[in-house]
Order: structure tokens, then C-alpha cells, then sequence
């Protein structure tokens, strides 16, 4: 497959982009109504909150800006985003122990109505930056009721439920993400495919030899190491499964 560098603005169609966005925006709400000065006199659980909160949808789409230069630059940035997310869960469950806010039970009726609650496929337009913000914001709103709730147990068992469920979602990206690279490589992978072919071409085109042991076209290459070193000689296309060579 040809290398080519496209559009960049994959990731807006990201069902888990799209839901960091929806924590980042609760969590914000979350800290400016219940973080103060008695419990946060240096706001620095604020920051860091806010902080982890914010790394998460700006790693996934670096990370998947980066998909055709370096798939394992998107894999490690993926997983940094699911990081943070799994950072910004413990200070939830610590705010949650220091007062005292129980966990749903899975069978519960709260759990159960918002586990049903569920993300919309976008469905964007030309206009495709404004048809992401409205489609976050239009998400945004199913989930208001829940995570910027004046309940504040209502508001921080969504949040890490939300939390959680981004967190699956990247997990799952990354395992795709492997998956994929296992399959057809990556750019570094796709490049020295191109160069290969290039060689092959200019060495048909300049007459080369076939492989004395496989028939392939044979580039010619030249030894870097040693006392032949800055000689040449023809090698096969086919190397390092064949290994066949010839003098030039």
C-alpha cells in the first residue's frame, strides 16, 4: 500500500474523543462547584484535576494525528490518554471516601438508568468544526442531568462511570491499534516498502541481474563495513529471505 498523509480530523469521529470532551466539561463543573477554599486552599487538586481531565481528548487526537507518520506514536499517546483518565478516576474515588459518597451498587436502579444511557453517532457535514462542537455539545446535554447534577452523589458516581467507560473505550482503541500494526506495519514499515519498489524499477531499468538463487531483480547496494568497505555489488530484492549475490 502507497504511504500518503490525509486529513488529520479523523479522531472528531471518535466515540471516545468525543466523551473525554463530556468529562472535561463535568469535571470543570464538578471543581468550580465543590473544590473551595476550606477543602482545596491551594487549588492545586483543582488544577491537577482539571489538568487530567484536559489530557485526555488533547492525547487521543494527537495520537491519532500522528496514525500515518507513527502507529506506535498513536498507540503510547492512546495509552496516556487512558492514563490520566485512570489518575483523574482516583482523585474522584478519594473526594468520594474523604466524604463519604457511596459507590452505586451495579444492580441499582441509578447504575442501571445510566448504564443505558448511551452516546449518538455523529453526523457531520463540510462544516466539519462545527458539526463536532454542536455533536459534543448535543451529547453533553444527555449526560448535564447526570454529571453536573446539584446531587452530589448523582454527580460523582456518573462522572466515574463515565470515567470508566472512556477508559474500556481506549483500551479497546489500543488493542485495535496493535492489531493493525501486527497487520500492515507502520510508516517507517511502509517507507522502506516504497524505497524497495523504487530500487527494483531503477535496477530493471539499469539492466540488473536476476537472483542466481530466487530469479528476483537484484539491487545494487553497496558494503559499509570492513576492508571492501564503499564497494558494490549486486544483492537480491528478496533480502533477507534470500540472500543471493552477485559482483557488479
Amino acid at each position: 500500500m502507497p504511504v500518503e498523509i490525509k486529513s488529520i480530523k479523523g479522531y472528531y469521529y471518535l466515540d471516545a474523543w468525543v466523551m473525554s470532551h463530556i468529562i472535561h466539561q463535568a469535571t470543570i463543573s464538578f471543581c468550580q462547584r465543590y473544590l473551595n477554599k476550606d477543602n482545596d486552599p491551594g487549588g492545586r487538586l483543582y488544577d491537577q484535576m482539571v489538568m487530567a481531565a484536559r489530557s485526555a481528548p488533547a492525547n487521543i487526537a494527537e495520537g491519532s494525528s500522528r496514525r500515518q507518520t507513527s502507529r506506535e506514536t498513536e498507540m503510547r499517546l492512546t495509552d496516556v490518554a487512558r492514563a490520566t483518565l485512570s489518575e483523574l478516576l482516583s482523585d474522584f474515588m478519594a473526594f468520594s471516601l474523604t466524604y463519604n459518597i457511596e459507590p452505586w451498587a451495579m444492580d441499582s436502579e441509578n447504575y442501571l438508568a445510566f448504564r443505558n444511557l448511551q452516546l449518538e453517532r455523529p453526523n457531520y457535514g463540510t462544516d466539519i468544526e462545527r458539526d463536532a462542537w454542536l455533536h459534543i455539545q448535543a451529547q453533553r446535554r444527555r449526560f448535564s442531568p447526570w454529571v453536573e447534577s446539584d446531587n452530589i452523589m448523582v454527580c460523582v458516581n456518573s462522572i466515574k462511570q463515565l470515567i470508566n467507560r472512556n477508559i474500556t473505550m481506549l483500551q479497546k482503541m489500543i488493542s485495535r491499534q496493535l492489531d493493525e500494526f501486527k497487520e500492515s506495519g507502520g510508516f517507517t514499515e511502509g517507507l522502506s516498502k516504497e524505497r524497495l519498489t523504487a530500487q527494483m524499477l531503477q535496477s530493471v531499468e539499469q539492466g540488473a541481474p536476476l537472483c542466481p538463487i530466487c530469479g528476483k531483480p537484484m539491487i545494487r547496494r553497496t558494503i559499509k563495513r570492513g576492508s571492501k568497505a564503499g564497494q558494490q555489488f549486486w544483492g537480491c530484492s528478496g533480502y533477507p529471505e534470500c540472500q543471493g549475490t552477485r559482483d557488479t
